[in-house]
């Protein structure tokens, strides 16, 4: 979080995989599916704050049952 104590408006990859718990292989699988919004500055990768919550909130629910 920023000093202000707001979410920062773009995230690193090291921060997404922090915050979600994925690994850096599912992160790009992610992401060449299609599935989570990344972008470039420079040789740097980030995901904006609104693609990572639009992300995390298409999840489908956990129901309990094995997959």
């Amino acid at each position: 979080m920023s000093a202000n104590g707001s979410r920062p408006v773009a995230n690193t990859v090291a921060d997404v995989l922090r915050r979600v718990g994925i690994s850096r292989t599912k992160f790009y699988q992610e992401i060449n599916a299609g599935r989570l919004k990344a972008r470039k500055i420079g040789s740097k990768t980030i995901v904006l704050e609104t693609d990572l919550q639009a992300y995390l909130d298409a999840l489908p629910p956990y129901d309990g049952r094995a997959e």
